[in-house]
């Protein structure tokens, strides 16, 4: 597990000479130079059109028209060459130059009115139409971004066909497909101008916590489905590219301020008056003679996060015929997970002791084997649910020469909110930075990136209930009094010493109990409950709550287009190299001094492509290597074709993929209260001796729910539920065999634009979790003696309830997988577009996810997905010249939801968006009027997330260039 970091002066070395190269192909060329100017006017109006992108094919040198819609451009290189003009919303036109100084060019742009008409880069990792694109794709511009009703573009992701959404607070959405979603996906690769935006220390994108704001996104890319063969680990069920704006594309001013507001008709436990939410960017982008540019870009949100108030039980397997539970685990109580089972202490000496002392010494026997949790404190008490995001990105760029561009950027990002994981964490001034160095032309790049994450303030607010618990009393204390008030309560009732009495005297004798064992509580809001509270949460896991971590990802990548070499074939190939540091302090994997941790990867791809039969048939193969330093290397191919007649376009496609375990999977050790959870690697079990005496926690549980009903712990007919486990499959990658089919096309006279996928999926070694619980000694499910069941005795009832105190833990869940067991999945999408008269335009699509294979008992399935799930949506983005509008139903399915933190169903959902917007050309301004979830309808998107309401808003966007 010990490395050194690794030695970047090669790579210094390769941008050196790549950027002599530069000089030189500059010095050579200038020789000729090509002088162009002229304007760029609308088509239906005539009017100067301001901010239209020039570039010159084959190149990376361009301008844009300013103010007055006029452009110059100095080209190195001798006629003829070919402009093209694009800008969102209009058709291209590539104009050809054939002299070398050409003035007074006028260019028509025409508004584009044909839809399916976008070129992506992300599904062949090359420009292509999205009509004949090899697999499914979604995209958005910035017109689609612009008139998002969503109060923010992110959320509007989750309009498109095939994405799933989920969302642990009001400014921490996951984005996923085709099943397994998560609050942490790590099955889902989320790229920023390139840069892989997961945290090193979690393995998934955190949101849009760093990335740029609604002023300068071009465009976000969507690919559902497993894309390793092109983009290497955990592309496993989609990615999603978000492009920023290029400071040489979109110079100038631009800014906007949005004031919204939520918390409206708050329930129990949740604010009761409506709560403000304040947004805000500015961006400033400047180019200076088509050789340098740059840009700086801000953004702030702060807001009142939506509360956590479930009370559902998480343990009411223990409740037995009891009118309530005192073993309750309620999911947004943190202390609670803290049980006992009260009958273990009848054996004790210092309890039968007191009891005697008391004079009940004779209602030892009526203690019943009942498991008994500590009070715990809510979890508005705990976190902060001032939710905040901060953000900062700057880049600066450079022409090296017509053919070669090299960039700097920064992407930071700090943010305030509550994250759900195996438990609930508050992520307080949470902050990641990325910084990107860029060398790219017409058909090449090469990029290094780093990813900081700091922690920040971050903490555990389960750990954070129960560290407050065990300061004003301890367990043992606690426990002891609680069986010592119970037995008094019965004595007071009048039971027989020894009898269980009825289940109301049980049920009084608890409550009394809880009162006596509660004294000297720190009630929250009180000074005591505050200063403990804000001392445990500023001490380091395991004495606090608080997180330290300090990890870092570095990576190295680079891609080649031969289509300058080879006619006869189009040919890439592109290499990377990544590298995990991991730093918790201990917090959250057990390195420390002399311990470091990292994880090394490299992966390599080739990817070929030829049409035949008159341009009608597209073939495309690929195939990529990848090798992890603690598994086995992993080869991926995908196969392709694309038949295209007129606007119609079948596709098929057979790829595999692969997911390498995360960082967590590999090297977690902590404790998450009602759990150790451990990473898979071999390390790690025999660390901690998970296989000895221990039983499957499924098992366990059925084990409680019969001793619940009134078995004794040791009775055979409850221990034969015991199931042993011995041992589990090495860790290993995961990898899935994916098949689709499908059709994008236009008809009725180009108007209706039909977009259906069908695929199946097929995964082996299915990475999961299981736990186990151990016993101190050995545990005989089936006794076949007297001595046997005398063993039980002693050791089987302490499986009844986890052990909680660091090092002493019996439960631990760690990362396996399902080896010998295929885990298969199916679904469709569907998507219509039809563009009506006057700009209307109308569309929909449904999706249908289906897990098809069970999971065994005590793994976790995780599909966490609706089954049936539809968007509907119309709008015009031009009713008048200056009014535009835009609303959006989408719905779904009720389904169940499994995690590490909690189990159960989450109902059917339908939810309103809407926006009116208008144009102030005076002021070169935009005015939205909106909000997500109109009819403030409550909802949730994952068991154990915090409910959610409406957000109304109103904003005003400045934009210098607008047109």
């Amino acid at each position: 597990m010990r490395r050194r970091l690794p030695n970047y002066h090669w790579l210094y070395f390769l941008f050196a000479a790549y950027f002599w190269l530069g000089l030189q192909t500059e010095l050579l060329a200038q020789e000729t130079t090509t002088v162009i100017s002229g304007s760029v006017i609308d088509g239906s109006s005539n009017e100067k059109l301001i901010g239209v992108n020039i570039l010159v094919k084959g190149k990376v040198i361009g301008t844009i028209t300013d103010l007055d819609g006029n452009f110059s451009l100095s080209v190195h290189q001798a006629p003829p060459l070919v402009l093209i003009f694009s800008m969102v919303g209009y058709t291209s036109e590539e104009i050809t130059i054939d002299q070398t100084n050409t003035e007074n060019l006028q260019v028509t742009l025409e508004e584009q009115t044909l839809l399916g008409q976008e070129v992506v880069v992300s599904a062949s990792r090359v420009e292509e139409s999205i009509l004949s694109s090899p697999v499914s794709i979604e995209k958005m511009d910035i017109l689609s971004i612009k008139g998002a009703p969503s109060d923010n573009y992110y959320k509007a992701i989750g309009n498109l066909k095939g994405v799933d959404v989920t969302s642990s607070s009001i400014n921490f959405q996951i984005i996923n497909a085709r099943g397994f979603n998560s609050t942490g996906n790590t099955r889902f690769v989320q790229l920023i101008d390139g840069m892989d935006t997961q945290a090193p220390a979690l393995n998934f994108p955190i949101s849009n916590l760093n990335g740029p704001s609604e002023l300068d996104v071009e465009s976000v890319e969507f690919i559902p489905g497993a894309s390793s063969a092109l983009y290497g680990p955990n592309a496993f069920n989609g990615i999603l590219l978000i492009n920023s704006k290029s400071p040489f594309d979109y110079q100038g001013l631009s800014a906007y301020y949005k004031q919204a507001f939520n918390h409206f008709g708050g329930t129990e436990g949740e604010p009761q008056n409506v709560q403000p939410i304040y947004e805000g960017a500015i961006r400033y982008a400047k180019a200076f003679n088509n050789k340098w540019a740059f840009k700086l870009s801000g953004s702030m949100m702060e807001a009142t996060d939506w509360y956590g108030t479930d009370m559902s039980d998480l343990n009411a397997i223990s409740q037995g015929d009891l009118p309530f539970n005192p073993g309750a685990n309620r999911i947004h109580i943190f202390g609670d997970e803290v049980s006992n089972n009260i009958g273990l202490l009848r054996n004790l000496t210092s309890v039968q002791q007191a009891a005697n002392n008391m004079g009940i010494g004779d209602y030892i026997p009526s203690i019943p084997d009942q498991v008994v949790s500590r009070t715990g404190y809510e979890e508005r008490y705990l976190v902060d649910y001032g939710s905040s995001n901060y953000k900062f990105n700057g880049a600066l760029h450079y022409r090296i020469s017509d053919r070669a561009e090299l960039s700097y950027s920064i992407n930071y990002g700090s943010g305030t909110s509550v994250y759900t994981g195996a438990q609930r964490y508050s992520l307080s001034e949470f902050n990641i930075t990325q910084h990107k160095l860029e060398l790219k032309g017409d058909n090449f790049f090469l990029r290094t990136y780093t990813t900081r994450e700091n922690s920040g303030g971050s903490f555990i607010a389960d750990l954070t209930g129960v560290r407050i618990n065990d300061t004003w009393k301890d367990n043992t204390t606690w426990f002891g009094e609680y069986t010592l008030a119970y037995m008094l309560s019965m004595a007071q009732q009048g039971v027989s010493p020894g009898a269980q009495g009825s289940i109301e005297q049980q049920a009084a004798a608890h409550q009394f109990a809880r009162n006596i064992a509660d004294v000297g509580r720190y009630t929250p809001g009180s000074e005591s409950f505050n200063n403990t509270s804000e001392q445990i949460k500023s001490d380091f896991v395991p004495q606090g709550s608080l997180f330290n971590d300090r990890s870092r990802m570095y990576m190295t990548e680079g891609q080649y287009d031969f289509k300058n070499e080879i006619d006869f074939i189009n040919l890439q190939a592109g290499a990377s190299y990544r590298l995990y540091d991991l730093s918790s302090g201990g917090t959250i994997f057990p390195d420390g001094e002399g311990n470091d941790i990292t994880i090394s990867e490299f992966g390599a791809f080739a990817q070929a492509s030829k049409t035949l039969w008159q341009d009608r048939l597209k073939l495309m193969a690929s195939l990529r290597y990848d090798k992890n330093e603690n598994f086995k290397g992993q080869v991926n191919p995908r196969i392709s074709a694309v038949i295209t007649q007129g606007n119609s376009n079948i596709r098929l496609s057979y790829q595999t993929g692969f997911r390498m375990p995360t960082t967590q999977g590999q090297h977690i050790d902590l404790n998450v209260v009602s759990a150790r959870l451990l990473g898979g690697l071999p390390y790690y079990r025999q660390k901690y001796k998970i296989f000895e005496n221990a039983f499957s926690l499924a098992s366990v549980n059925d084990y409680t729910a019969a001793v619940s009903t009134g078995l004794s712990p040791v009775d055979p007919e409850a221990t034969s539920l015991l199931v042993p486990v011995n041992d589990l499959p090495e860790l290993r990658p995961e990898q899935v065999k994916s098949f689709e089919i499908g059709y994008k096309g236009l008809i009725l006279d180009n108007r209706l634009l039909i977009d259906f996928a069908y695929y199946y999926n097929a995964y082996n070694d299915f990475i999961t979790q299981t736990a186990v619980r151990k016993a101190p000694g050995p545990v005989y499910p089936n006794p076949i003696n007297e001595d046997q069941v005398a063993i039980n005795a002693v050791n089987a009832p302490s499986l009844l309830t986890p052990i909680t105190t660091p090092g002493e833990e019996n439960t631990f869940q760690t990362y396996t997988n399902l080896v010998g067991n295929t885990v298969k999945a199916n679904g469709a999408a569907i998507g219509l577009e039809y563009s009506l008269p006057r700009s209307f335009t109308i569309g929909g699509n449904y999706n249908y996810n289906k897990l098809i294979s069970d999971i065994p008992e005590g793994f976790l399935a995780d599909f966490n997905t609706p089954e049936h799930k539809f968007n509907l949506s119309f709008g015009n983005r031009k009713l008048t010249d200056r009014l535009g509008f835009g609303i959006n139903y989408r719905y779904q399915t009720a389904f169940r939801w499994e995690s590490s933190f909690a189990r159960g169903e989450v109902p059917e959902v339908g939810l309103l968006d809407a926006q009116v917007n208008y144009k102030v050309k005076a002021i070169k301004s935009v005015l939205k009027l909106g909000g997500s979830n109109i009819l403030n309808k409550r909802y949730t998107l994952n068991y154990g997330g915090p409910k959610m309401g409406a957000i109304y808003y109103i904003s005003i966007t400045f934009d210098e260039l607008l047109n």
